[in-house]
């Protein structure tokens, strides 16, 4: 393969998957990891690959990170930050293009529905901005292609859905401005959306004049939505435990240790505002269900039980 891939950042939990089952199709020398610690990847998914240290925090260190790469794989900033996070991604983009980057596979959120731009959730919003301007790239310089992967939410995830609930610790209730019932979520495992997210990206690179996907978006979603009131259900059957779910306003919701201790960011309170994301849920933007991740893995997607039953045995 002549055409370089990067992965940028390739050091967290969905770069370092999608890069694992990358370097099961493509060479290592045709791939390009950047990070903004190189020293977190392993020295196993670094060998015979091109490694960059670069930090979305800091612009300057984009300014070569990308030279050379053809199809880079873009994944999010990690941040509730709206306007900070845009900005960030924004950069990086721009920086890519500046290098000669042809095409860009964005790992964004399969929050808004079916491929809509229009979203109730503060966590989504960047996302957004971020599809909607790789949109008006692409209409400016046709040459320039781009797919938005909207990932599934990560069953690894459900923490920040259930006030912070601990399967290690598991409470008996747990205090949401949510009544529990449908629509739900379509989880689907973090592992199988980087398998499927490399699985794309050496698609496009054997191919690209053929590949379905430019200027497209694809959902990445479980095989079926739960509600909340089944996904806790799941925790009790997991667990044999019984654990309900308690509606609350969203202050009192907000106002729970555990959740401004996992909401904090910096000291700010953005507790309140990722409630937004409750809103969403109860409008059906996260229930969303294809056969897009079943169909590029070529089996089943894992039930959520299945990956909580692994996670609480580890």
């Amino acid at each position: 393969m002549a055409n370089r891939i990067g992965i940028f950042p390739a050091s967290g939990g969905l770069g370092g998957s999608t890069l694992r089952h990358l370097l099961a199709q493509v060479p290592p020398s045709d791939v390009v990891l950047i990070a903004r610690s190189p020293e977190k990847l392993s020295k196993e998914e670094a060998a015979g690959a091109t490694v960059r240290k670069a930090d979305y925090d800091d612009v300057q260190t984009l300014d070569q990170a990308f030279d050379g790469i053809w199809s880079l794989n873009l994944i999010s900033y990690a941040s509730i930050q709206n306007e900070h996070r845009f900005n960030a991604h924004r950069a990086a983009i721009d920086a890519a293009r500046k290098s000669g980057v042809k095409h860009i596979f964005y790992s964004s959120l399969a929050f808004a529905g079916d491929g809509n731009l229009e979203t109730k959730a503060q966590v989504m919003l960047a996302h957004v901005a971020t599809e909607k301007y790789l949109a008006e790239l692409h209409d400016q310089d046709p040459q320039f292609t781009y797919t938005v992967v909207r990932q599934g939410v990560y069953s690894e995830s459900f923490p920040v859905y259930t006030a912070c609930f601990d399967l290690k610790a598991p409470s008996d209730e747990i205090c949401i401005p949510h009544d529990g019932s449908g629509p739900g979520i379509a989880w689907a495992k973090q592992d199988e959306l980087g398998e499927a997210t490399a699985n794309l990206i050496a698609q496009h690179a054997k191919d690209p004049a053929t590949f379905p996907y430019l200027n497209k978006t694809i959902i990445l979603s479980g095989a079926r939505a739960l509600s909340l009131n089944e996904t806790v259900d799941t925790f009790s059957r997991v667990l044999n435990k019984s654990v309900k779910i308690c509606q609350v306003d969203v202050e009192e919701y907000a106002n729970q240790p555990q959740v401004q201790a996992s909401l904090g960011y910096g000291g700010g309170n953005w507790a309140p505002l990722w409630a937004t994301a409750f809103d969403a849920i109860r409008d059906g933007e996260c229930a969303v269900v294809t056969s897009n991740l079943a169909r590029l893995l070529g089996r089943e997607p894992e039930q959520f039980e299945t990956t909580l039953r692994r996670m609480v045995s580890q």
